[in-house]
């Protein structure tokens, strides 16, 4: 396994997240917050930020009606991606494990040269994931950190791979008390997900860090 692998859009949306679900937390306790992670508040008015920035990319685009049909359940999509970034972070910091700005846009530099293009690259986003511009730097920075921390633990592309990742991320989850805005489902720290809610590309926590591009 190398640290610097090839990450094409479409690994990089697979590393992009895992199962997006959420844990119980009472507006009441917490109002204006989408969640409580590690005592830190995701507001409601940032997560309604992500999502108008990505509504207003599809209006913009030729195929508006088809991309929002595809993304109706964005809000939750969004808040998973918040929170999963926050238990990678804690992941990371478990093992050590940190990310420069240097490596972040290298990776999006290798995304644009696989993509055909800064607008091409954009466009699958935006199409594929429901990611707008603005948010591609996430994008960058998610892909890195997965393969980063991937890497430090020695996981490869096996069950018993899988389920190391898996209990790594399971066990930053618990760490960080999750708790959830009710209106947005409840938070289950083993399947590392979002209520009922799973985003379409994700198969597993993530892919093996060693992702071929085109994966």
């Amino acid at each position: 396994m190398h640290r610097r692998t090839a990450l094409s859009v479409s690994a990089a949306a697979a590393l992009l997240a895992v199962a997006p679900l959420l844990t119980a937390c009472g507006s009441d306790a917490h109002p204006g917050a989408a969640a409580v992670v590690g005592g830190q508040r995701i507001e409601v008015s940032s997560l309604q930020a992500q999502v108008k920035d990505v509504r207003s990319a599809q209006q913009a685009s030729p195929n508006a009606a088809q991309l929002i049909n595809q993304t109706g359940d964005l809000s939750r999509q969004k808040l998973h991606d918040m929170i999963f970034d926050k238990v990678a972070e804690k992941v990371a910091e478990n093992n050590g494990v940190t990310v420069s700005r240097a490596e972040v846009q290298q990776a999006r530099s290798d995304f644009v040269r696989q993509s055909g293009g800064e607008e091409q690259m954009a466009t699958a986003l935006l199409q594929q994931r429901g990611v707008a511009p603005g948010q591609i730097d996430d994008v960058a920075r998610r892909a890195v950190l997965m393969n980063k921390i991937a890497a430090t633990l020695g996981v490869t592309n096996t069950a018993e791979g899988q389920k190391k990742l898996q209990e790594a991320f399971s066990k930053a989850s618990k760490e960080l008390r999750i708790d959830v805005n009710p209106r947005y489902g409840s938070w289950d720290d083993e399947k590392i997900q979002l209520g009922t809610y799973t985003a379409p590309w994700v198969r597993q926590i993530s892919r093996p860090a060693a992702v071929e591009a085109g994966a």
